[in-house]
């Protein structure tokens, strides 16, 4: 009789190792899933604001051409704009973006 309870407690302690790594493939799977989906939301986001960095000379131009903007204004935001890249590269920011226009 006590073969049998022991075998019995084997039989159960087995099961119960085999559901237990079942719960844990399932939460690794799940883990793998929220990371492919945040990476992907990453880049659509990334999408977004390349697009909208795009559209920036446009806005300038226009600005420009419609006479909201002087070119004073214009060669005061670009001065602006060098100076924040040089100081975010000495102070050992993000890589500078490359300036455009």
């Amino acid at each position: 009789m006590a073969n049998v309870g022991a075998l019995l407690e084997t039989e159960r302690a087995e099961a119960d190792k085999k559901l237990r790594q079942a719960e844990a493939e399932g939460r690794r799977v799940m883990a793998v899933a929220a990371e492919q989906e945040m990476r992907a939301r990453t880049q659509e986001m990334q999408a977004k604001l390349v697009e909208a960095q795009a559209q920036i000379p446009l806005a300038v131009s226009q600005a420009l051409q419609e006479g909201k903007l002087g070119v004073m204004d214009y060669l005061r935001m670009q001065n602006i704009m060098a100076d924040t890249t040089m100081r975010e590269s000495l102070g050992g920011g993000e890589e500078p973006p490359t300036p455009k226009g």
